[in-house]
């Protein structure tokens, strides 16, 4: 009996690992709504612009920038390892050929745990909006934690279907949200703003000084969920041209959208626009919609910014679902999370999984800690900085990968080695600053919550150790890890295969 022969059918490759291998329809339109949806447009220009604002001046769109330049260099290693290792699982599979399965399974449980809490910190923010929304518009006062719980049973029961369902609902919030913004910069470039149009925001003299490395924190914090492209190459059609027209897609229109809005915003105010954002940078783009737009928009934007963060809140409950649905089908979890819905071939259980836990930590954090805002902080920060870090990782991924086993015929030199490694400097950078300045992302005191990182330290850890155990005890299953099952690569003449044996 062969080693493969003594895995469950679901792990075992060729015909029955279709019992754990998802499938849709997805195109690129609707990947990159996704993608889209991570960032909350109507929250990323309502809020995090009007910070960015205030940290670095009038310069603030060249963190954007900055940020697409540096993201497009990752796309570039990213999307040739996509159509090299064609499986499913994205940081998961690429940090597995590339760092080696134990680094590879940590890594996945890094995602996991950042991802999830990522979704506590913006369940609990869509709550808040959606609270504030009803109040609005002249309703009663609803606690956020009970609007929370309505969300909670609106993402759990459309994660329970195929993506497509997901993808409709996404891309409807979407359209609304980029429609309102572009009506906003529309207006106020017809218009000339405070003082007409300027070229200063764009030199990128005034872009260096202290508050810098705030702005591109930021700014590089609206590419998080960046992966999702990838990550559903199962449900997708043709995913390997569907899969890198999407990443590019989207890291032009997430860096191309906020760039322009944030000169939008900037204008609205002229030379008084970083005055104003440190003094109300939460009333500071309501003022400007209602100014040279329409006051009776203002209930609208606070409604798109409650249904903005569930778009949010959907997105990262898919990735999640999908890296429980991965790590189960190759047993580094429980192989009961691998099932895909014989109908809606959805990873239901994984689904649901996610938001029975995601649900436990909601409670836990309502009944412990009396500050929404500490809520949301903690969990936005720990799983940006988790993410952040698995970018950082998987550039090394690819730089290594190719390394060991070649330039394929067809790559250029830039794409397997030269774009990795600066998209590694470039990522590596804004980690650390994110370390240092943690702070920014959780509120404190700086140095006060960095204990909290030890959460992704310790599942990376606990991963690791999950790997070690399969390669003493369980090495069948540990040769699979990464969903290698079925890999087609598996007669590569470049030595791809052997490879990923190590």
């Amino acid at each position: 009996m062969t080693k493969a022969s003594n895995l469950p059918p679901a792990a075992a490759g060729g015909a029955g690992a279709s019992s754990t291998r998802l499938s849709g329809n997805l195109g690129a339109t609707s990947l990159v709504l996704s993608v889209l949806a991570f960032s909350a447009p109507i929250v990323t220009v309502s809020g995090y612009i009007a910070f960015a604002i205030g940290f670095v001046g009038e310069s603030a769109p060249l963190a954007w920038v900055a940020a697409t330049i540096g993201l497009a260099i990752f796309a570039v290693g990213y999307t040739t390892m996509t159509r090299h290792i064609q499986r499913p699982g994205a940081f998961y599979a690429y940090m597995s050929v590339g760092l080696g399965k134990t680094f590879g399974v940590g890594g996945a449980y890094l995602a996991t745990v950042s991802y999830m809490m990522l979704n506590v910190g913006i369940y609990t923010f869509a709550g808040v909006m959606i609270s504030s929304s009803i109040e609005g518009l002249g309703g009663p006062s609803v606690p956020w934690w009970a609007c929370t719980a309505a969300g909670w049973v609106l993402i759990t029961v459309l994660g329970h279907f195929q993506i497509e369902l997901s993808a409709k609902f996404l891309g409807a919030v979407m359209v609304l949200e980029v429609i309102l913004v572009a009506i906003f910069n529309v207006f106020v470039l017809a218009k000339g703003g405070d003082s007409g149009l300027s070229a200063a925001p764009l030199d990128p003299t005034n872009f260096f000084n202290s508050g810098t490395g705030l702005a591109l924190l930021f700014a590089f914090g609206n590419f998080v969920g960046f992966e999702a492209t990838a990550l559903y190459r199962d449900e997708v059609r043709d995913p390997s041209r569907t899969v890198p027209r999407a990443t590019y897609m989207a890291v032009i229109l997430i860096g191309g959208f906020y760039a322009v809005s944030a000169y939008s915003l900037i204008v609205a105010y002229g030379p008084g626009a970083a005055d104003r954002a440190n003094s109300e940078p939460t009333s500071m783009f309501d003022t400007a919609m209602a100014t040279y737009v329409s006051p009776s928009l203002a209930n609208i934007t606070l409604v798109l910014v409650a249904t903005s963060a569930l778009a949010a809140v959907l997105s990262t409950h898919n990735v999640v679902a999908r890296y429980l649905q991965n790590l189960g089908a190759d047993q580094a979890l429980p192989p009961f999370l691998a099932a895909v819905h014989p109908q809606h071939k959805s990873p239901y259980r994984a689904s649901a999984v996610n938001a029975i836990i995601v649900g436990v930590l909601l409670i836990l954090a309502a009944l412990t800690i009396p500050d929404e805002n500490q809520i949301i902080g903690g969990g936005s920060g720990i799983g940006t900085a988790g993410v952040l870090t698995l970018m950082a990782l998987v550039s090394f991924a690819v730089f290594r990968y190719f390394a060991r086993t070649g330039r394929p015929a067809g790559e250029s030199l830039w794409r397997v080695a030269i774009a990795p490694l600066i998209a590694l400097v470039i990522l590596g950078t804004v980690v650390i600053f994110a370390v240092v300045r943690f702070d920014l992302l959780v509120g404190g005191e700086p140095g006060e919550n960095l204990w909290m990182l030890l959460v992704l330290v310790a599942f990376l850890a606990v991963g690791c150790v999950v790997a070690q155990y399969m390669k003493r005890n369980r090495p069948e299953v540990y040769a699979r890890l990464g969903r290698a099952e079925g890999d087609i690569s598996s007669t590569d003449p470049t030595g791809e295969a052997q490879a990923q044996q190590r």
